[in-house]
C-alpha cells in the first residue's frame, strides 16, 4: 500500500495516542482513520438496508370496503 506523509497539530496526535492507548504517533492515527472508515461503511449498510426496506412496497390489491 502506498504511504502518505502528513503534519497534525502535536497536541491533536497526543490526545489520539491517549485515547486510543497506542504509544506510537503513526499507529495511532492510522487506528482512528481505519475506525472512522469502518464506522462509514457500517452505516452505509445499516442505510441502504433500511432504503431497501422502505422501497419495497406491499402489492397486494387493497379489499375494496362497501
Amino acid at each position: 500500500m502506498a504511504k502518505v506523509n502528513i503534519s497534525l497539530d502535536a497536541d491533536l496526535v497526543v490526545e489520539v495516542m491517549v485515547l486510543t492507548g497506542v504509544g506510537n504517533p503513526q499507529d495511532a492515527v492510522e487506528l482512528v482513520v481505519r475506525d472512522y472508515i469502518e464506522r462509514g461503511h457500517r452505516t452505509e449498510a445499516r442505510t441502504a438496508t433500511r432504503d431497501e426496506a422502505l422501497r419495497t412496497v406491499d402489492v397486494r390489491p387493497r379489499d375494496v370496503e362497501g
